[in-house]
């Protein structure tokens, strides 16, 4: 968006609030702008041009098929049109002379070939009026001459001189000067208007090569003012822009990135500017930041160091008396038995339980705490082994309880050892525990790899189960969906589940489209299973 600011155009970039320039005049126009205008420009000279040279070409090719296709005939025929009649005049003045047939031969070709020169010289005379109306003259006067000396001196008997040719020889000679004088002013016409358009021939090439030397200088001034445009518009701009840039990149932040050039390179230059300053702005936060987490990662590896501390205290020093407190109140009951009525016995028996259920709950915790804060070992696991170790520490429980215990071949993961064996324990045992007393138990430990490159694990029962609306606050630490009088526990278990199948990358829930019963499904990264085809290739080797 823009605002009006004192007659300046002023574009705010939204979401930063920061002003950005907008270029008045002629550095409004942007790269394209320009390129469009100078284009434009260029097609229409060269187009004008271009017209200009195709005119200067079409008329040199129409002088030029003028001198050659008609001019020069026309001056060709008009020669041998005279010759034709020359050749008549000399025929009948022999035959006349002689009376000799032979003289006539030349007579009658001479009167066809001015039939032909007169149709050649009528077809390419025809846009010439002067010359056409000469030709007509031409005609005219050889017809007389034929009338009077040619057809009655060709038309006497052969054999002796023909009195009519002596009787008009003055006349026909005047007569065929007459002709004579008319073919050689036809024959200047001609010559004339041949001499002329050589003329216009010669004066339209240099005009047509004026033009085209025209067209060439106005291309290579074209050509250097698109390359200066470019350098100076373009190229010029955008490495100053590519200089300012670098610097910044290599570290000096507080160089400013100035504008320049068109429209459009100038609001890159600007956005880049800006752009520099957040980078600017947001180092200083991140300095600030950093000192604060240094300071933060201060204090929290003091807190560490406290929290270790207090660990050391309630594995030992509180752990301590809990016990004092168990063992003196047993041995006053095995001791003053016989001194206490039931009800004190009663109460004792409260006392014993209530230090041991407080000693179960500090070894929880501190088992809790432990979980991701303490160094461990990765290692490769193999569950398989670690199940089977699982479940002869369950065995009693599980041969109390009658439960039919079954699982898929469990891969190897990569963990710790420790940590995955309390997972798979307090899962197999909380199984055992929530069972129904209206169905055999039954649990069930499923593995598989899928594509998301993790195992999929799931420990299924038949047992009492868990309602969806409890789905997500059973992985709470100390949240308990039953009493302790129904089912014993302190509701750590499925949190330290959850806490150990985090800190693995993995990720655990209850599968609430299970039923009846219980199943509790996590994942954990691990190598896909090897085929069984590869193995069988190995054992054999």
């Amino acid at each position: 968006m823009t605002v009006a600011t004192d007659g300046h155009e002023t574009a705010l970039h939204i979401g930063t609030g920061r002003p950005r320039a907008t270029p008045r005049g002629a550095g409004r126009w942007t790269t394209r702008q320009w390129l469009t205008a100078g284009v434009a420009v260029s097609l229409t000279v060269l187009l004008v041009l271009g017209v200009a040279g195709g005119w200067a070409l079409q008329r040199t090719a129409s002088l030029s098929d003028t001198v050659i296709e008609v001019d020069t005939p026309a001056l060709v025929a008009a020669v041998r049109l005279e010759k034709s009649l020359t050749d008549q005049e000399t025929g009948v003045r022999g035959y006349g002379l002689t009376g000799q047939t032979g003289f006539l031969d030349p007579y009658r070709a001479g009167a066809d070939d001015q039939r032909a020169y007169t149709g050649q010289l009528r077809t390419l005379l025809a846009g010439n009026a002067a010359a056409t109306a000469q030709l007509d003259a031409v005609t005219r006067q050889a017809e007389a001459w034929q009338r009077l000396i040619a057809v009655p001196v060709a038309a006497a008997p052969p054999g002796a001189p023909v009195a009519l040719a002596s009787e008009r020889a003055d006349e026909g000679k005047r007569a065929f000067d007459s002709v004579r004088a008319a073919t050689t002013s036809l024959e200047q016409t001609v010559q004339r208007h041949r001499d002329h358009s050589r003329g216009e021939l010669r004066s339209a090439r240099g005009l047509r090569d004026r033009i085209f030397l025209l067209i060439a200088a106005v291309i290579l001034l074209l050509t250097a003012a698109v390359f200066a445009g470019l350098r100076r518009g373009v190229t010029r701009p955008l490495g100053d822009l590519s200089r300012d840039v670098r610097l910044v990149a290599d570290g000096d932040f507080e160089h400013p990135v100035t504008p320049t050039g068109p429209a459009d390179l100038r609001l890159l230059a600007a956005d880049v500017e800006q752009m520099r300053g957040r980078l600017v702005d947001e180092l200083a936060f991140t300095d600030t930041a950093r000192q604060q987490l240094d300071e933060q990662a201060t204090d929290l590896r003091r807190s560490n160091e406290e929290l270790e501390q207090f660990a050391y205290v309630a594995s030992h020093d509180l752990q301590e008396p809990l016990r004092k407190v168990a063992s003196f109140c047993q041995l006053l009951q095995r001791r003053y038995a016989d001194q206490l009525d039931d009800r004190a016995g009663q109460y004792i028996g409260y006392a014993v339980d209530g230090a041991n259920r407080m000693q179960t709950l500090i070894h929880d915790l501190l088992a809790f705490s432990r979980v991701g804060r303490l160094h461990t070992e990765m290692s490769p696991v193999d569950l398989e082994e670690l199940f089977t170790r699982t479940t002869d520490a369950l065995s009693i429980a599980i041969e109390e309880s009658g439960t039919e215990l079954t699982h898929d071949p469990l891969p190897e993961v990569v963990g710790d050892r420790t940590q995955l064996g309390v997972l798979l324990q307090n899962l197999l045992s909380n199984a055992v525990k929530f069972r129904s007393p209206d169905r055999p138990a039954r649990v069930a430990v499923t593995a598989s790899y899928q594509e998301d490159g993790m195992w999929h694990f799931a420990v299924t029962d038949n047992g009492i189960g868990i309602e969806a609306d409890f789905a997500e606050q059973v992985f709470v630490i100390f949240q308990r969906l039953h009493t302790r009088e129904t089912y014993s526990g302190n509701g750590i278990g499925l949190a330290l589940c959850k806490k150990i199948v985090e800190f693995h990358g993995g990720a655990i829930a209850v599968d609430t489209d299970h039923g009846p019963g219980t199943r509790i499904a996590f994942t954990l990264p691990g190598p896909a299973p090897v085929p069984a085809a590869v193995m069988t290739e190995e054992s054999q080797e």
